[in-house]
């Protein structure tokens, strides 16, 4: 008897054991409940406190999860087994997932806010009439450079960078789009070239900006900028402007002949579950006070023109972060490339990286 009993509470153990489990499962999945909102975002891409104010006013309580990439975020949406009610893609990757099936339209009747978007900022090719998407953050890729070496006269174009005066001076972002996109742009070419032989050519430009390089790196970039370790450095506006708000010597230009155009999204995978939460959320990101305090949090550019009014003067005005109507005319969107294409690049780059001389 006392072995039957002791074989039932071992059991029931088990089952406890299962339930505890099951429900860790469950949270770690995101599916906590109907008051519960699924984030799937980038590291530190949105003001801690922005949340805390939403589960106040809401009721709804957030789960956030990140990611470090694109593709990342891509392979765990596609692969299922967690519901994730809103993420954050790239122009780009929303062209992918829309071909992969992986997202669900918006329901423009639940949006409020949409009339605070800077007209020249939605509508894009990678989610004509905003089907899919709202715009979250932009910029640019752009030259930062550090006036106790370099004059501002000198890094105004790309072409400038194969100045000789220059050696082992240039930090480049380690992204095979990104480094190809200044030579394709100082030969007059866009930054969506797919012909194998005008790809070749923009190589043996890059071969010959090789001697300036001093590194080929990712996050690095940040530490030898705000140290003054390196004069220059080609990166994105984002990264930027967390690098000249720790070094007062650096600068950020982009080349009005042309250069990148990005923006990051928020959409809502097929994987969503709470829909209430969800709108409640995009509306809440939208009203213009707490899309202002948000872009002073991260430092990246809002595409809520009503959020932009109310920023201090010194960032409205501020054409390293927000350019001219000219320069914006120049800029391009990276299209979603075919797999053999886009492996093309990251070969040509590869090849670029292993042989600098």
């Amino acid at each position: 008897m006392k072995r039957l009993i002791s074989i039932a509470i071992a059991i029931l153990a088990v089952c406890l054991g299962l339930a505890v489990w099951s429900e860790g499962l469950q949270k770690s999945q995101g599916d906590t409940g109907e008051n519960t909102l699924n984030l799937f975002n980038w590291g530190d891409y949105i003001d801690p406190a922005l949340i805390s104010k939403f589960e106040k006013q809401t009721g709804y309580h957030v789960n956030q999860e990140t990611f470090d990439s694109n593709e990342a975020m891509f392979t765990k949406i596609q692969q299922g087994g967690t519901s994730y009610d809103l993420t954050v893609p790239s122009d780009y990757m929303i062209e992918k997932m829309k071909k992969a099936n992986l997202l669900l339209p918006l329901d423009k009747s639940k949006l409020r806010g949409m009339q605070n978007m800077d007209p020249r900022l939605i509508d894009k090719d990678f989610d004509r009439n905003n089907k899919y998407s709202i715009p979250y953050f932009w910029g640019t890729l752009g030259i930062i450079y550090n006036d106790k070496f370099v004059k501002a006269s000198e890094v105004q174009h790309w072409d400038q960078l194969w100045n000789p005066k220059f050696k082992d001076s240039i930090m480049l972002i380690d992204s095979a789009r990104d480094v190809f996109a200044p030579a394709l742009i100082s030969m007059g070419k866009s930054v969506n070239e797919t012909n194998p032989q005008t790809l070749a050519l923009a190589k043996a430009k890059l071969d010959q900006l090789s001697p300036n390089v001093k590194a080929v790196v990712a996050d690095e970039i940040k530490m030898y900028m705000a140290e003054n370790e390196a004069k220059i450095a080609v990166d994105w506006s984002g990264e930027a402007s967390e690098m000249l708000a720790n070094n007062k010597h650096l600068h950020y230009v982009v080349p009005r002949e042309g250069s990148n155009l990005w923006f990051d999204n928020l959409v809502i995978p097929k994987t969503a579950k709470h829909f209430k939460a969800i709108y409640a959320f995009l509306n809440f990101m939208m009203e213009p006070k707490n899309a202002a305090q948000n872009a002073e949090y991260v430092g990246y550019a809002t595409p809520n023109a009503a959020a932009k009014k109310l920023l201090p003067k010194s960032l409205q005005n501020d054409r390293q972060f927000y350019p001219d109507d000219e320069t914006m005319k120049h800029l391009e969107i990276y299209s979603d490339l075919p797999p053999a294409k886009v492996g093309l690049y990251n070969d040509l780059f590869l090849e670029f990286k292993m042989y600098r001389r």
